[in-house]
């Protein structure tokens, strides 16, 4: 449903703030490392977010990605207007140019419920509260490595 740029971007921001709360302020290279992303790519995800104002960046010596602000909460839905744009909502789940209750395509009804309940996921979950579950070690950034000894 999210293009790579969202997951990556939502990836990079929760990682940012966790290495923000230890006082630190990564740089991209680091960040692609602990997200398992391309490094181009999570440069220009970056580019992208720097840009919106969603996160600031500081060039050299003790440089890296940091929020100006970390009381405030920064929803995943300011971050898929950013990425995806406002009309990610408004999209055609089977893939057409346009689709309404008046000319529906053949999934029309439940994509709408579907887009409406995702919506409001994604407006209640902010880049804090993953970083919290992150943080906790109840969740994860990156796939987990699979070896033959830990499957028991």
């Amino acid at each position: 449903m999210l293009g790579k740029t969202t997951e990556y971007a939502i990836r990079s921001l929760v990682y940012i703030y966790i290495q923000n709360l230890k006082g630190e302020r990564p740089g991209f290279k680091e960040i692609a490392r602990n997200i398992d992303s391309p490094e181009g790519f999570t440069g220009k995800v970056l580019q992208i977010v720097t840009r919106a104002g969603l996160v600031s960046s500081m060039k050299g010596r003790g440089g890296g990605f940091f929020f100006d602000n970390s009381e405030k909460s920064l929803s995943l839905l300011e971050v898929i207007n950013v990425t995806e744009g406002q009309e990610f909502f408004h999209k055609c789940g089977f893939g057409l140019k346009s689709c309404d209750a008046q000319n529906p395509c053949p999934m029309h009804d439940e994509y709408v419920t579907v887009r409406k309940s995702f919506y409001s996921l994604v407006n209640r979950l902010t880049i804090q509260s993953l970083a919290s579950k992150v943080s906790q070690n109840k969740a994860v950034l990156k796939r987990l490595e699979i070896t033959e000894n830990s499957i028991d």
